[in-house]
């Protein structure tokens, strides 16, 4: 079924798949992923900061970590063989990276090895205990969840993570197709759905999560934002002037930046109440970003442009890069060097002034 997915950036989420003959035979669930000193080279979706370490993930269940800004890497040990989309580390040690077969692993030694919290195979029960069908009811969100949550129970092992964002080494989000939103308060031990409580009855895909100082953000598809509302305890949908898809959102105290299709950047400088189209010059997918220990905002393209802001977004430029790499994904390493990972691996780029 998500072969089938109407998904708007390929490099982001689209991987090599198994045939269902494959899967009949072979379910990457059960699957160790393999060791490859080609790892560096082949797809990588994901990249976080894990201390000083970097942490990058992949295709086939491939976790990478380099100590040394991304010049050379290792591979860990991976219990499954699943496409892995992203990665997480609110701390140094402990981490989280979620892809395709509803994966959502765990490490407490800094992306060395992982273990598995949940799969595809476990999430529709998950979700039908959350939202059971209640004949006697006639609340129609609630007819829409138990609807929402069947589908999810026939996908099976086919329901996808896009993204996850943990905010303390205690409470996180999982995010995916078809609007999937897991939550956890006990560090990955049990996860709650959060569908009732995130504005998005049409069931848009969700994109990207990330947490910006004391906020959280969601971006999707079709121009969806939403941000978390601490007190009310749900995700509320914010209003932009765009309404194609989303790929990432990034931010610090002084503005937070939305990015996606056709090169559109969007910011706003009051917490999502209100957004301004930041003009790139480009008309390609812009795929990644981050912000640097300088404070620099970053943004990467499918085609390899990297464009930089050194005004909280307010205006960004292109960077010179020699060899431009196809980019999904971007962390900033020490030194002031930018590591960047999408279909051609991962690699080092030099620091700009």
């Amino acid at each position: 079924m998500f072969a089938r997915l109407a998904l708007a950036f390929i490099a982001v989420t689209q991987t090599v798949t198994a045939t269902a003959a494959d899967k009949a035979a072979l379910d990457v669930l059960d699957v160790p992923a393999a060791r490859s000193a080609l790892a560096p080279r082949f797809l990588i979706n994901g990249l976080a900061r894990a201390g000083d370490r970097l942490v990058a993930v992949g295709q086939r269940g491939h976790v990478l970590y380099s100590d040394d800004a991304g010049v050379q890497w290792q591979q860990a040990e991976v219990p499954v063989s699943s496409d892995l989309v992203a990665v997480s580390f609110p701390s140094a040690s402990s981490g989280w990276a979620v892809g395709h077969d509803g994966v959502i692993l765990h490490t407490n030694n800094a992306g060395a090895t992982w273990s598995l919290q949940l799969d595809g195979r476990r999430i529709g029960a998950l979700l039908l205990k959350q939202y059971p069908e209640d004949a006697a009811t006639k609340d129609e969100r609630a007819s829409a969840l138990h609807v929402q949550a069947q589908h999810f129970a026939e996908q099976g092992a086919e329901n996808s993570f896009l993204d996850v964002c943990f905010t303390d080494e205690r409470e996180g989000y999982a995010v995916g197709a078809f609007g999937l939103i897991l939550h956890t308060v006990d560090a990955g031990a049990t996860w709650q759905p959060w569908l009732h409580a995130t504005d998005n009855p049409g069931g848009l895909h969700l994109y990207a999560i990330r947490n910006v100082g004391a906020d959280v953000y969601i971006v999707g598809e079709q121009g969806l934002a939403l941000r978390l509302d601490r007190e009310g305890g749900r995700f509320e949908k914010l209003d932009l002037p765009y309404k194609g898809t989303l790929f990432g959102v990034i931010g610090d105290a002084h503005g937070v930046v939305a990015f996606g299709l056709r090169g559109t950047v969007l910011r706003s400088a009051d917490r999502g109440a209100s957004w301004q189209t930041i003009a790139t010059g480009l008309q390609v997918g812009m795929t990644g970003g981050t912000v640097d220990a300088d404070g620099r905002f970053v943004i990467v393209s499918q085609a390899g442009h990297v464009l930089t802001s050194r005004d909280a977004g307010a205006s960004f430029a292109l960077q010179a890069t020699p060899q431009p790499l196809p980019a999904a994904a971007v962390v900033a390493a020490n030194g002031g060097a930018l590591v960047v990972a999408g279909p051609r691996g991962v690699r080092a780029l030099p620091p700009s002034s």
